[in-house]
């Protein structure tokens, strides 16, 4: 069993095991089991979810804020990967979503998620953006 100890500051928020706790003053928490958890700095917001590598982080983001929705969301991934994959001639995506897909499947979701976030600059770059300038948001809907 490993020990997680995470500093968190005044009035940030963690979500573990789909329950949100703030905390009033700087405190650090050590998780002393395996959790499913998420730091309130990597929470994507719906309309933050504007690229398909920020829409399938947010359907693995569900899985653990929301436990109730987890089949759902899980089932919405295994159609969106493919999909997703299709989207992308880098192969250093492709590989990258691929052992996402493992980690998912090995219920290893935030790991799944610091992966994925890994990932943007390469996104970035794929959707025809440069490092000097961001680039418009561009929206390709994944499992529609």
């Amino acid at each position: 069993m490993n020990t997680l100890k995470i500093s968190l500051k005044p009035n940030e928020k963690i979500y573990i095991n789909g329950a949100v706790i703030r905390v009033d003053r700087k405190v650090t928490v050590e998780l002393m089991n395996d959790v499913q958890f998420l730091l309130e700095s990597h929470v994507l917001q719906v309309d933050e979810a504007s690229t398909p590598l920020k829409q399938v982080y947010f359907i693995l983001q569900v899985i653990l804020m929301n436990p109730a929705g987890a089949v759902e969301a899980r089932d919405l991934f295994r159609r969106s990967l493919p999909l997703l994959l299709a989207s992308f001639e880098d192969a250093r995506i492709c590989a990258a979503l691929k052992q996402v897909d493992r980690m998912v499947g090995e219920d290893r979701i935030y790991e799944a998620l610091k992966a994925i976030r890994s990932l943007y600059p390469l996104e970035h770059r794929a959707l025809g953006g440069n490092d000097d300038v961001a680039a418009p948001a561009r929206s390709l809907a994944v499992g529609e």
